[in-house]
């Protein structure tokens, strides 16, 4: 039976990691493509370590003290994609958008409508600053 659980949770997470493969291969620009490649794999990777944490504790259980080491060495390293795959799509996705690459079928950009605010806010307390000054 827990072998089952293990072969089910290692299924869905390869099914999500060939999903975010497809995702990076169809989607046609760079912030699709982030979505795909970050969202599946960090779905897919959370079921793949689920099902390591599992085989390390069954082995654990049965007496072999190098399954609980197995099992956190894997915890460590999810905590660590969960930490860093957000983080990187998020920085990515920051510079793409600095550099000018637009998403292809936007209708509407909320983040440059507020980065625009913001400039407009900036010239005119520096005018204002300026008019106080003479």
């Amino acid at each position: 039976m827990f072998e089952i659980i293990i072969y089910i949770l290692l299924g869905v997470g390869v099914f999500f990691n060939l999903l975010a493969g497809i995702g990076l291969l169809r989607f046609p620009d760079v912030y699709t493509r982030l979505h795909a490649g970050t969202k599946c794999t960090t779905f897919g990777s959370i079921f793949l370590v689920g099902s390591v944490v599992l085989l390390g504790l069954k082995n654990w259980w049965i007496g072999d003290t190098n399954g609980s080491v197995l099992a956190i060495h894997s915890i460590v390293a999810l905590a660590a994609i969960l930490i860093t795959n957000p983080t990187g799509a998020h920085a990515i996705a920051r510079a793409a958008h600095r550099s000018g690459v637009k998403p292809i079928g936007a209708v509407v950009d909320d983040l440059k409508n507020m980065t625009v605010a913001k400039t407009m806010k900036k010239k005119s307390a520096v005018k204002k600053k300026s008019e106080a000054e003479k």
